[in-house]
């Protein structure tokens, strides 16, 4: 099998009849000495207007497996070898006590779809409902109705990635990630994400695709337990015995020496607990802001030029990021084309947002969360549990400038004047239930204003219009990572207790849907591994 990159495609011929003839004529061979040619990935340049295309690279398989050795020999540019992915994971005995995941978000879905593959049967605690019944909830609580604190945008199946854009960009580099993507194809995303530079499945998708992960693990053994939350752990002589599970106020002491952590970032009552049962536990830098809404339109002009709204390309999207003089950080997030801002709180009287796009990235606004780095020293406190406090502050403020889960906003226009605002222009908001205009000031710290202040006028220049005066900050976005990392160990163990294995985003060491699985799958492979080791 050969490897062409570097492909240079124009817009208008993104197709395999076109891949076909350049990659032969790239090899020097006629099209028809082709066996096979399969596209591996796929991105836009469009750092010059006038020319905006794609770049490619395919694996080829010619017909011929000497003329196939005779062209590798050549060396020819941008030719290589391509090495095969394959990852395996071995059957093993049966663990002495079940293994259990805690949480079904990306890191625990993961972490108990490879146990399943290695013949382990392990229990899933949810605390929040299946996907169905969780959609349910959140559509209830966008329609005005009551926040579901059980089941809602932060938790249950899928964790806080399914209600989002199920972007699986990432900057991590691990072999791992080629076999995640590999599952959700085979869960029903679309194979275009094996090849784009910047995958997203749509959460309209993802619901489905993880119903149908859900299914494989059910049949190969594993367990869930939706409304069954993780209230306590006992630990004895260092080492981690049993865990308990709640469901309807009933309590289940479920034997346990291997237990995955996966809550996700929001799980603040488990931290509570872990920090009583002195699981160690520090703070972490995050950030806060608001989301930012802008038209689409503008967003594919500025972007891709007179070639927006070629069929071909679809919904652009962006990402900036700026250094203050203070040392502060302000960047973009979680950017969401053709999508919508959607409302994410998951404790009472409080008010979250948070952005969501389906699969097609076909709405009016495009939107980003709007963040500015907060550090430990932000927080006021030495307490591990700080940055949840400096959430929460915000998060109930936010509440308590609309007495209701409508959420404050601004124009970019006014917050830069420094007034608030009574009306809207040109871009409409998309946050429901409703928005309240007026000032994002009176939940955010003036830290933050002012940064953000700061920031909007630097990336006006990198992106023109971001700073455009009817462009809608809709806050606040508290959410954006964990406040705490939750220690552990080289064998991925929390110091203060073996067999419990701190994981993904929430436990700090992850920062998105890709991350996170690829961390639940090694705490899995550990779990294997020691157990083979015994």
């Amino acid at each position: 099998m050969i490897q062409i990159t570097d492909i240079k495609i124009p817009l208008g011929n993104m197709n395999m009849n076109c891949l076909t003839a350049v990659s032969a004529k790239t090899l020097k061979i006629s099209p028809s000495e082709l066996k096979s040619v399969r596209l591996t990935k796929k991105s836009i340049d469009a750092r010059k207007k006038d020319n905006v295309h794609f770049v490619c690279a395919v694996e080829c398989e010619v017909k011929n497996p000497t003329v196939e050795k005779q062209i590798l020999s050549r060396r020819l540019k941008n030719v290589s070898q391509a090495v095969p992915f394959v990852y395996r994971v071995e059957k093993t005995k049966p663990l002495s006590e079940r293994p259990i995941v805690v949480g079904s978000g990306p890191a625990g879905l993961f972490a108990a779809l490879v146990l399943t593959m290695a013949g382990q049967r392990p229990i899933i605690l949810e605390r929040g409902g299946d996907v169905q019944s969780r959609r349910a909830a959140v559509e209830r609580y966008f329609a005005g109705g009551e926040l579901d604190t059980v089941s809602n945008i932060q938790f249950g199946e899928g964790g806080a990635g399914t209600f989002s854009d199920g972007k699986l960009t990432t900057g991590t580099k691990d072999r791992r990630i080629r076999f995640v993507l590999e599952q959700f194809v085979r869960a029903g995303a679309n194979e275009e994400i094996l090849y784009n530079a910047k995958p997203h499945v749509g959460t309209d998708v993802l619901l489905n695709v993880i119903e149908n992960l859900r299914s494989r693990i059910t049949a190969s053994g594993g367990e869930y337990r939706f409304f069954t939350q993780l209230t306590d752990i006992c630990v004895r002589d260092g080492r981690l015995v049993s865990v308990t599970g709640t469901k309807n106020g009933e309590d289940e002491i479920i034997p346990a020496d291997s237990v995955i952590l996966a809550t996700g970032h929001s799980a603040r009552d488990t931290f509570e607990m872990l920090h009583r049962r002195g699981i160690p536990m520090i703070q972490k830098p995050f950030a806060v802001g608001a989301r930012i809404e802008h038209p689409q339109t503008l967003i594919n002009t500025v972007q891709f030029g007179e070639a927006a709204g070629h069929p071909e390309l679809g919904a652009a999207d962006y990402k900036l990021a700026v250094h203050l003089p203070d040392g502060r950080g302000v960047y973009t997030f979680c950017m969401c084309p053709g999508g919508h801002v959607v409302a994410a709180a998951s404790e009472p009287e409080s008010v979250v947002t948070n952005g969501m796009s389906l699969f097609a990235r076909d709405g009016v606004n495009a939107n980003s969360a709007l963040l500015v780095s907060v550090n430990p020293t932000d927080f006021g406190s030495e307490h591990p549990l700080a940055g949840v406090e400096f959430q929460r502050r915000i998060e109930r403020a936010a509440f308590a400038c609309t007495r209701s889960s409508s959420a404050p906003a601004q124009l970019v226009g006014d917050l830069l004047d420094g007034r608030p605002s009574v009306g809207f222009g040109d871009t409409l908001p998309t946050y429901r239930p409703s928005v309240a205009l007026g000032e994002i000031g009176c939940c955010l710290p003036s830290f933050i204003i002012d940064s953000m202040k700061s920031g909007l006028l630097l990336m006006d220049q990198k992106l023109h219009g971001f700073a455009r005066h009817d462009a809608i900050l809709t806050a606040p976005e508290t959410r954006s990572s964990s406040p705490v990392r939750i220690l552990r160990d080289e064998k991925l163990q929390s110091p203060a207790a073996s067999g419990l294995y701190p994981c993904g985003e929430g436990a700090g060491f992850a920062g998105g849907i890709m991350s996170a699985a690829v961390d639940g799958i090694k705490c899995a492979e550990t779990i294997l591994r020691i157990h083979t080791e015994k």
